[in-house]
């Protein structure tokens, strides 16, 4: 597996509008071959910013690569910039390749 992030820097006072562009907007994500799971994390806060960081799980780092250079990846960004700025700046980036998962031995009878 391959987990994607990108880490967010979202400007005080604007986290309701950064959660709320990330709900409507449209993924294409979710089609692409070797994608698994998608999550939107909402980390500490700071004086002047929340700390927000996109995680995406995917099968392998080349499933990951080819999203990057897909019609998919480009029609999911298009918007990216557009309208006032929500975070302290650019996201950044952070790839990593698992190399030990661990399950539960017991699953939840719910």
């Amino acid at each position: 597996m391959f987990i994607a992030m990108n880490r967010f820097t979202v400007k005080k006072g604007c986290e309701a509008e950064f959660e709320s562009v990330w709900r409507q907007r449209e993924v294409h994500i979710d089609i692409v071959p070797g994608f698994v799971e998608f999550h939107l994390l909402r980390g500490p806060e700071r004086e002047d910013h929340t700390l927000y960081s996109s995680h995406v799980i995917w099968r392998n780092k080349a499933d990951f690569e080819a999203w990057t250079k897909s019609e998919a990846f480009r029609l999911a960004h298009r918007d990216a910039g557009k309208g006032p700025s929500l975070t302290t700046g650019h996201p950044v980036f952070e790839g990593f390749e698992v190399i030990q998962t661990t399950l539960p031995r017991v699953q939840d009878a719910a």
